[in-house]
């Protein structure tokens, strides 16, 4: 029995430790994103405001998880990270899909009004308010698109997810 509670604490402190440092990639991604606004001065259209939204979301979601003593509130916030991850998959994707078809944008985003409605929009302007338009193409960053680049993230942090929850339900089994 002690065994068995070693064993399980021990994979509850790596599923911890996983979690944290999920929450420290997103936190990395949109720190990325804003600097690319500020420096670079390519503006937030309103799917990349979504996008990061989905990000900070996993991020918070993870670290809720990450600071969790009990296997019960890790699985809870490892199902609103997965939920925030399917969020951010179909942002980037449709925002993938409207930069590859520009012709189906009528340069005006009806997104635009709702993203800058949300509560943090006001609170942080300079992050959560979009500027920028959805069809814009930004200079590739290694051969690929910013949100070429986002969807690849999400699409990781999947499988990461994934992974390892079917790794830990593997080792679960044999206690």
């Amino acid at each position: 029995m002690n065994r068995s509670f070693d064993a399980s604490s021990r994979l509850l402190a790596r599923e911890r430790g996983r979690l944290l440092l999920l929450a420290l990639v997103c936190i990395a991604l949109v720190a990325g994103a804003l600097y690319l606004q500020i420096f670079k001065g390519e503006d937030p259209c309103p799917l990349c405001i979504l996008q990061r939204y989905g990000y900070l979301l996993i991020a918070v979601f993870a670290l809720i998880g990450a600071s969790a003593t009990r296997w019960r509130t890790v699985i809870v916030s490892e199902v609103f990270v997965l939920i925030s991850t399917l969020f951010g998959i179909a942002v980037a994707g449709r925002h993938v899909w409207l930069q590859s078809h520009p012709s189906f944008s009528c340069g005006f985003d009806k997104l635009q009004p709702l993203v800058d409605s949300l509560p943090p929009a006001s609170w942080l302007p300079q992050v959560f308010k979009a500027a920028g338009l959805c069809e814009t193409p930004y200079p590739p960053l290694l051969g690929l698109t910013l949100p070429q680049w986002s969807l690849v993230g999400f699409l990781l942090v999947l499988l990461a997810l994934v992974r390892s929850m079917r790794s830990r339900r593997r080792e679960l089994s044999r206690l």
